[in-house]
């Protein structure tokens, strides 16, 4: 578990300074050893992450893939904050992909668990979600 956070953190660092590609390759090497060691937690965070870098990289449909398998994963190990930043990261998707409604949908799901769990800035962001 100790070896897929040092990827996932490394990916993160590679996502922060703009190499998608490299940010990329860390996370999906980091990916199945949180799903072979059972870190449901872990992996829901790497999903994200995938899904946040293709989204990055315009590539909105296979961002929905990846946002799609770790929202069930959130909801089940109850990480009520993952849960809401995945809504609301699916909710951008649909937003950029010119599907509002489907977008209002889940960015409506996520407002209620950032104010629940006391994320003013997912709820800030969000509420600029609806607005825009």
């Amino acid at each position: 578990a100790g070896e897929a956070a040092t990827l996932n953190n490394i990916g993160s660092v590679y996502d922060a300074l703009g190499n998608r590609q490299q940010a990329l390759t860390y996370f999906q090497q980091a990916l199945p050893i949180q799903r072979d060691v059972g870190n449901r937690a872990g992996e829901a965070t790497t999903l994200n992450n995938i899904g946040n870098v293709y989204s990055g990289l315009g590539d909105r449909q296979q961002a929905l893939t990846y946002f799609q398998q770790a929202l069930p994963i959130q909801r089940d190990v109850g990480n009520r904050a993952g849960e809401a930043a995945t809504l609301n990261n699916i909710g951008s998707v649909y937003d950029a992909l010119g599907d509002r409604q489907q977008a209002l949908t889940y960015l409506q799901q996520a407002l209620p668990i950032h104010r629940d769990v006391g994320n003013r800035a997912g709820e800030a962001a969000t509420l600029n979600n609806i607005g825009s």
